[in-house]
């Protein structure tokens, strides 16, 4: 997940994968911080924006999808209606970017569709350079996705806490632009 607080030269990106940030600190340009989507160390209201990419649909139960998804939210400075709106905010606060797989592959090579099972292995093919003289040698691992069906995403944003602004489907993903309001006292 990768967090970006205005003004856009200082990003906040984290990783669950120590290799991968090993792999950013060697790049001038780029810090990051091993860190865990289900309790993130970033404070509360901080944000402007968010983005969560390839990340909620290795979560195992809805519970620990709907608990990363709030956890990204709570991250974001909220919005506020203005008074006597339905959707018309008068402040705007942070905005998070969601994409997650699709159980609607068709069309892709996996071919996945709605009468296919929404948790699934999948085959993740790591290639090796190869001893001396020998070919490039591969291994195969296999990773657990959550294939969210059509509407999943929006429901669970909102079982989170958040607010769908926009909601779509790109290339075997579904994705949505999600805010967190501010809740006003009793």
């Amino acid at each position: 997940m990768s967090m970006i607080k205005l003004p856009l030269t200082s990003p906040q990106p984290g990783t669950r994968s120590e290799n991968l940030v090993r792999i950013a600190s060697q790049h001038k340009a780029h810090t990051a911080i091993v860190a865990d989507n289900l309790a993130l160390p970033h404070p509360g209201s901080s944000f402007d924006f968010a983005i969560s990419i390839a990340v909620i649909h290795h979560l195992s139960t809805p519970a620990r999808r709907v608990q990363a998804l709030a956890a990204v939210l709570d991250t974001l400075r909220p919005s506020t209606l203005a008074p006597g709106s339905t959707g018309h905010f008068a402040s705007k606060g942070g905005r998070a970017l969601i994409f997650v797989w699709a159980l609607e592959q068709l069309n892709s090579r996996r071919g996945w569709g709605e009468s296919d099972e929404q948790d699934v292995m999948v085959p993740w093919v790591m290639k090796q350079k190869g001893s001396k003289g020998n070919d490039d040698e591969s291994k195969t691992f296999h990773r657990y996705y959550h294939l969210y069906r059509s509407g999943e995403l929006e429901r669970d944003i909102v079982a989170a806490g958040g607010i769908v602004m926009e909601s779509g489907y790109e290339k075997d993903n579904w994705w949505a632009i999600a805010l967190r309001p501010r809740v006003s006292p009793p």
